[in-house]
């Protein structure tokens, strides 16, 4: 029996993303039976001034400079209290990691002109926020930036990419085995100006990813979906106790990674305990409770694709 296609999102079958001219995509097999999925990138929500009162004051109803109490000062952002720890495997090899360990200095954030100094060429770069998806660039030296911002792939000065938010260097957090920086900078720069239907990653992290590695995972439609599950997301929910959602494409997965990060800690471990009452392993079984996300629903809800539209090849 034949695939049923749901829903055609290609005006023409050439403009299928399938490997990557550059040669950089190694295919394994057939690629039958693969889902497109595509989305508007809604990743990148441009900072939004403090609240104000209806007299345009500070937001407690008293004008600048009035005798009421002032505002407290913007707390730090500490990676601790809003990101997730987390690591994603597939099947049996871990292929990223984001750890809280002591000692580990990968989560530092800097200020966009500190990074500066850290940053070479073929780097990724991380801008995180509270409330924010984390937005990804590669560093392609000159001070710059290539990122995939609002549906277009854009070439930037860093300062002007992070739109205020501190940052750092990731090129830690996936265990694959990276190009030559060179490599990196040309993928990045190959693509400048690419925006919409000539897009085929769903997001910024997707696009750096794929830039510095090569693979087709991180690529709209780049792996076969046909029921089998083999990555897992693995929260970490303390020091002792974890949760496990499974799903069938890298790029399924990263999507509910970065609703996480956007939601927050404290929303996912809540969300954890309300909705999916992780059961207690039995004796001699993980710590770690399993999931999958519902059906005709992957990975989560309220994730970066609210409007999305799959076809099946």
């Amino acid at each position: 029996m034949g695939n049923q296609v749901e829903k055609l999102t290609h005006l023409s079958y050439k403009e299928v993303p399938t490997a990557d001219p550059t040669g950089v995509d190694r295919d394994d097999g057939p690629r039958i039976g693969v889902s497109y999925i595509f989305s508007n990138d809604d990743e990148d929500v441009e900072p939004q001034p403090p609240p104000q009162g209806p007299d345009g004051g500070g937001g407690d109803g008293l004008p600048d400079g009035g005798d009421g109490p002032p505002l407290p000062p913007p707390q730090p952002y500490d990676p601790r209290l809003h990101e997730v720890e987390c690591s994603v495997f597939y099947r049996d090899e871990c292929i990223y990691q984001k750890s809280f360990a002591p000692g580990s200095a990968a989560l530092s954030t800097y200020t966009p002109e500190n990074l500066l100094n850290k940053c070479r060429p073929g780097d990724l770069v991380e801008f995180v926020s509270q409330a924010q998806y984390p937005h990804w660039a590669v560093y392609v030296g000159n001070f710059q930036v290539v990122h995939l911002h609002r549906l277009e792939v854009s070439n930037s000065f860093l300062t002007d990419a992070s739109q205020g938010r501190r940052g750092r260097v990731v090129n830690d957090l996936y265990r694959y085995k990276p190009l030559s920086p060179g490599a990196v900078v040309r993928n990045a720069l190959a693509h400048v100006g690419a925006k919409e239907r000539d897009l085929s990653w769903r997001n910024s992290e997707s696009f750096a990813a794929w830039c510095r590695y090569g693979k087709r995972e991180f690529k709209i439609g780049g792996e076969l979906r046909i029921g089998k599950q083999p990555y897992r997301l693995q929260i970490q929910l303390s020091a002792q106790r974890s949760h496990t959602l499974e799903f069938q494409s890298l790029e399924d997965l990263i999507m509910e990674k970065r609703r996480n990060d956007q939601i927050g800690r404290a929303a996912v471990l809540q969300e954890l305990a309300t909705h999916l009452h992780p059961a207690e392993p039995d004796e001699g079984d993980s710590d770690a409770a399993r999931t999958t996300p519902p059906p005709g629903r992957p990975p989560a809800s309220g994730r970066e694709d609210e409007a999305r539209e799959a076809a099946v090849h």
